[in-house]
Parts: structure tokens; sequence; C-alpha cells
């Protein structure tokens, strides 16, 4: 029977249940094609920037399906239930420390990452971070000459005075600072887009294997014109080498870890250390120069997994639009 063989009297109320279940699917439908492209990998084009912002909707997800339960609608309740799940599944593990940290005995080293936007950020409030926070190691981004001479003038180079310089005009320019000796210095410059710029250096600190450290910052997909250099930018980061010498990425990756390359770099045998302590939502950026934008968490050190890691903070930076992260590791005791 058909809508129009009902008694007239019925057909309102069939009307009202049909329309009611259509209301339903289009609230569940959107976060379950989210769940789908965010657990596979597959953001492409607009979807690159959206994901970023997983976290707020699997908060989100959860109103579809309370209202799926309310009304009746059992299937579309059975999708929103399993998105929201499974959302919750690649969030929530980021704010539970994870049972394995790696070592906990070794080289304690504090490191440290600030992107200093084209080279305007406070160079006073990233030393005065550095020298109250005991930081052995910093990589900076966006680190132009005027930035390199204004951290010099507010004494960074008294406190870290190893360095790995590969400063450059505009947002391409990378930097690396060290209390400790390093060797082998250098740069290389991305394939993507504007091709920034990596500074590296080996880093070798007292009674501890040497660490081979980048200052990373791969193409922002900021127009569809840099999304191709942004992924391929992320799949060219140096892969772990559990062989050879230990490394750590640190840097602004303008990726979270709902972003398919990060999760594929991280595989390869690192730990993204604000994750490893439970403290993988905290935001790096996003508002925190004015801008209107909800907080998303795009910088992170990547450790080696033969390094330990025991702590995470995120502090303000004057003049910049990212806050500077901090993680303290154990490095493997020299042999």
């Amino acid at each position: 029977m058909t809508i129009t063989d009902a008694p007239a009297e019925t057909r309102p109320a069939h009307r009202r249940a049909v329309t009611r279940t259509l209301l339903v699917w289009l609230l569940v439908t959107p976060a379950a094609a989210w769940f789908v492209v965010r657990g596979f990998g597959l953001e492409r084009g607009r979807l690159i920037q959206l994901i970023a912002f997983t976290p707020y909707v699997a908060l989100w997800s959860l109103i579809p399906a309370l209202l799926a339960l309310i009304a009746r609608r059992w299937a579309a309740a059975a999708v929103a239930v399993l998105t929201a799940f499974g959302l919750a599944m690649g969030v929530l593990p980021r704010t539970i420390p994870d049972l394995d940290t790696g070592p906990g005995t070794g080289v304690a080293l504090r490191v440290m990452t600030s992107n200093m936007l084209f080279g305007g950020a406070d160079p006073a409030s990233i030393v005065r971070l550095v020298r109250e926070n005991d930081v052995a190691v910093l990589a900076l981004q966006e680190f132009t000459e005027e930035g390199r001479d204004g951290l010099r003038a507010a004494g960074l180079d008294e406190l870290l005075p190893y360095h790995s310089f590969a400063a450059e005009a505009g947002a391409s320019g990378s930097g690396l600072y060290s209390r400790y000796p390093v060797s082998d210095p250098g740069s290389r410059r991305n394939n993507g887009g504007w091709r920034f710029l990596q500074a590296y250096a080996t880093v070798q600190a007292p009674g501890a294997d040497p660490v081979l450290v980048e200052s990373v910052h791969p193409l922002a997909p900021a127009l569809p014109d840099t999304f191709a250099g942004w992924r391929s930018d992320l799949e060219e980061e140096p892969r772990a080498d559990p062989g050879g010498v230990a490394r750590i990425l640190i840097g602004d990756f303008n990726a979270t870890l709902d972003h398919g390359p990060l999760r594929d770099l991280i595989k390869s045998g690192y730990r993204d250390a604000a994750a490893a302590v439970g403290k993988g939502l905290i935001g790096t950026w996003g508002p925190y120069d004015g801008d209107l934008i909800p907080p998303v968490t795009i910088d992170h050190v990547l450790a080696d997994e033969r390094i330990g890691v025991s702590d995470v903070e995120v502090h303000d930076v004057t003049g910049s639009d990212h806050r500077a992260l901090i993680a303290a590791l154990t490095i493997p005791a020299a042999k």
C-alpha cells in the first residue's frame, strides 16, 4: 500500500514519520562520512583542512546518536553509535597516558619547538621559556635573519651556543639551537610548494647516545595549490631508522594525528610525545594571534621509540600564532 492508498487520517502521521527518519539520517550521515574519511586517510582537497577538527566532530557525533535513539530509528542509531564509538577510539587515546612511554633511564633532554610567525615572535618570550624550562635543544620554524638577530640580542646564544641555521625571509626559514655540541649540521629543502627549509644536526649530550634532531616544517595546506605539496612533504619526512642513529622530529607539522600521512610517519617507529603522556589534545595553533579558529594540535615532538617521554608542556609565545611545545625526553645512555 502506498501513502496515497492509505486512509486519509493516517497520511499526515505517515508523512511525519518519513520526515523524521530523513532528518535523523541527515544528521547521522555527515559524521559517518567523516569517520570513513578519517579512518582510511582519504582526506583530499579542502577535507585536509577540515579533518584537523576531528576532535570537535567526535564530540558532536554524540548528538545524532542520541537523537536517533530517542526517535527509535534503529538503523540510523546503529550507524550513529558505531560512528561515535569509532571517532572516540581515534581521539580519546590522546588523553590517556600510554602504558609504554619508552625507557625511563638514561640521559634527560628537554626539547622545545616554536614557530616564529615570519620571524616576528618576541625573542625575549622564547628565551625566557628556554631558560625557565631548562631547554637543551630548540627547533624554530619561520626563522628569519631578523629573528636570529633578535634571539642573539636576547641572550639565546649564551644558553644554547651550538646551532644549525637555515634562516630565510618569509615562512621558509628554519633553525636549530643546542646546549651540547652538534655534528653534521645542515638543512634540506622540501619539494612541496614554497619549499620550506628544515635545519638538522646530530646532538651529543654528555653520557648519551647521539641523536639526530630535525626542525620539521612541511608546507601548510592553506590553498588548493598547496594540497599536493603538503602531502608530498609529509611523505618525505625522515622515517625512523631502528638500526641507525635515533631521530627526533620536532616542529610545526601542519598536520594533526587525524591526518593519514602523519600517522603513517609515526608508524615507522616514532611516538608522539604529547599523545604518549595523555596531552595530545592540547591546542598549539589557532586563536593565539586573534584569529577566530578553534585550537588544533599541529606542533609535535616525534621521538624514536628508543627514546623515553616523561612530560610535555605547552606555552604561549608573544607575537606568534603557535604555542611553544616542550617535551622532556630520556635519551639512551652511551654504551
